[in-house]
């Protein structure tokens, strides 16, 4: 395909001084020259360059010229002479066969290559293409270089990115063991069998989160798997003090999620809204599709925003709400909503708003 394309290009550049020197031959010098000799003495001359480029790109990338500038620039200048010398040298035999204007109809050795080789005209357009195709070399050099920067530089920033989300859940799964093992502490000085069981149900939970580990994103069925999970060891420690709702719809359950991105909200409603208050708590969990969006919201009946605005969860959530606000910027840049506020009734309404696709289960 380079070679190819190469080869056009050589043709062209032909064609381009051929057509320059008919035109002058013809109108400005009057002479009688034929345009079949003119262009086959530029092909021969430019197909010899074109078979000496790879040379020349090699060479440009041997002696680069910015690196060591004027050594640099002085190697170049000898082999381009050294080049436009043999290129002519070559090509001398074919100008005398195809009766060049400057040469006789049966020229001496020495007059051929005075009239060739020794030409300042012939030099000059040697020098011309060897410095042109250098030009071509060291731009295309620059361009290639340009591209593997940017290719290993979006791979380093994927490579953040993902080495960031790991050390964020690495930061979820610590906070929410530790608090698990203080109610299970809790519960072993009130009701041993709650207690025995929720160790269980807290083995199952770590066993399903360290299975996909390296799981970036899920479908939300799997990811309403983990919240019963969750909510199973919560419903162990508060019993009747925690009911549960679920409002999914079914075409949700398809979409595509970061693992385990309720998890701390679910965490942080049932610390905030339920632990707080002596009466019944209640999570609401629910999921709809709206347009291309995913719909999650998370409600709880407890005490609510503050009257100055701020809400217990977004000051006291800590590394819960922060996480998944981190986590979000991760995977959508600002293509996404987290907004907390009181809902209609009583209590908290945290609402995540995220693009609805249902590609890449369990991508990893």
């Amino acid at each position: 395909m380079r070679w190819c394309f190469g080869f056009i290009i050589w043709t062209a550049v032909a064609l381009s001084f051929a057509l320059r020197s008919y035109l002058i031959a013809i109108y400005d010098l009057r002479a009688n020259v034929s345009w079949k000799t003119i262009l086959s003495g530029y092909l021969i001359d430019f197909y010899l360059w074109g078979l000496l480029s790879p040379l020349i790109f090699l060479l440009a990338r041997r002696f680069e010229l910015r690196r060591h500038l004027t050594v640099n620039l002085f190697i170049h200048a000898i082999l381009s002479a050294v080049l436009s010398f043999v290129v002519v040298a070559v090509a001398a035999p074919a100008f005398w066969y195809l009766g060049y204007p400057n040469l006789t109809n049966n020229p001496t050795l020495g007059a051929l290559f005075r009239n060739t080789v020794f030409s300042p005209f012939y030099i000059h357009m040697g020098l011309m293409n060897y410095w042109m195709t250098l030009v071509v070399a060291h731009a295309s050099h620059y361009y290639r270089g340009l591209r593997e920067g940017e290719t290993k530089a979006a791979l380093l920033a994927t490579q953040l990115a993902q080495a960031q989300l790991q050390a964020l859940k690495m930061q979820i799964h610590p906070h929410f063991i530790f608090n698990t093992l203080n109610s299970i502490a809790a519960l072993l000085h009130k009701d041993v069998e709650a207690a025995d069981r929720m160790i269980v149900q807290l083995g199952d939970f770590l066993r399903m989160t360290l299975k996909r580990s390296d799981t970036r994103t899920t479908d939300f069925a799997q990811e309403l798997e983990f919240l019963k999970c969750y909510l199973d060891i919560e419903r162990t420690r508060f019993q009747d003090r925690l009911l549960v709702e679920l409002d999914v719809e079914p075409q949700a359950l398809k979409a595509s999620v970061p693992n385990l991105i309720l998890q701390p909200i679910v965490e942080n409603a049932i610390r905030h809204g339920v632990a707080r208050q002596t009466i019944t708590g209640c999570i609401i969990i629910r999921a709809y599709k709206k347009n291309d969006r995913l719909m999650m919201q998370v409600e709880d009946n407890g005490p609510g925003l503050t009257t100055n605005g701020n809400s217990d969860k977004s000051s006291s959530g800590g590394i819960g709400l922060s996480n998944t606000r981190a986590r979000l910027k991760q995977f959508y840049g600002d293509d996404y909503k987290l907004e907390i506020a009181n809902s209609k009734g009583r209590g908290v309404i945290v609402t995540l708003e995220i693009p609805a696709t249902d590609e890449g289960r369990n991508e990893r």
